[in-house]
């Protein structure tokens, strides 16, 4: 029987080995626990694997107060140092903070150049970033502005941004060429196509997060939100743990 256009194969559904070709990622994110609660199993697969992976954070996360930090004062480089500590456990060593104000941010043409021009300089082969057309998840969680608004600029930057010569030409006067990305990896898509496989590195994910301390807390919830969330994007790969995707490819089929 014919397959309809758009149905997902049990083969299609199969966990994701990204291309040996494919050895940098630039993951960008709006604020600095971000990465840890979305793709940190995925990051900590790929630096496992000897890949080079770059987080660039939008904002600082100056914002982020809560029932374990109630004034801001301060915070920015308590965020910066903890973002810092849940990279190392994943293997990141290169962090790129643009410190946009927190919970206000907008999918602006400044934003797109300074995103543009981190792409330039760390010469991406994947991006890994939000999906700007989601507005909520299920019916308890309204998916943040600023989330949107990263994921938005973010792929205007991947294209055509970055790799049109006369987009943004004062990037040229800084002697930041024009750069193609490969691939794109949108997480949190309505429509995933592509999971990896985190089994291996959920554990690890899980202490990543943790390290927030300044908005988890003792994080003694973490392992049975991760894990569940894991639990249900890998039961559609068949596998027991994955983190899911919308994968884009330019140029190039494995």
């Amino acid at each position: 029987m014919a397959r309809k256009r758009g149905t997902v194969t049990a083969r299609s559904r199969r966990p994701h080995q990204l291309h040996p070709s494919l050895e940098r990622i630039l993951c960008i994110s709006a604020h600095p626990d971000d990465n840890e609660f979305t793709i940190a199993g995925s990051v900590a697969k790929w630096t496992r694997e000897g890949r080079a992976v770059v987080f660039c954070l939008v904002t600082s996360g100056a914002a982020g107060t809560n029932e374990h930090t109630p004034r801001n004062e301060g915070l920015v480089p308590v965020r910066e140092r903890e973002c810092g500590e849940a990279a190392a456990l994943l293997g990141v060593k290169d962090l790129v903070f643009l410190r946009y104000e927190d919970g206000v941010v907008e999918p602006t043409l400044g934003l797109r150049r300074d995103l543009t021009r981190v792409i330039r300089r760390s010469k991406p082969d994947v991006v890994v970033c939000g999906d700007p057309t989601v507005r909520w998840y299920g019916s308890e969680y309204l998916n943040h502005p600023d989330h949107r608004a990263v994921a938005s600029a973010a792929l205007d930057a991947v294209f055509p941004s970055a790799e049109t010569r006369y987009v943004f030409p004062e990037l040229l006067a800084e002697g930041l060429e024009p750069h193609k990305v490969k691939e794109v990896l949108i997480v949190g898509a309505a429509s995933p196509d592509t999971w990896i496989d985190i089994g291996d590195t959920l554990e690890l994910k899980g202490a990543a997060l943790r390290a927030h301390v300044s908005q988890i807390g003792s994080g003694t919830w973490v392992d049975a939100l991760l894990g569940g969330w894991a639990a249900a994007a890998g039961k559609r790969a068949g596998i027991p743990y994955a983190e899911s995707y919308k994968r884009m490819i330019f140029g190039r089929a494995d």
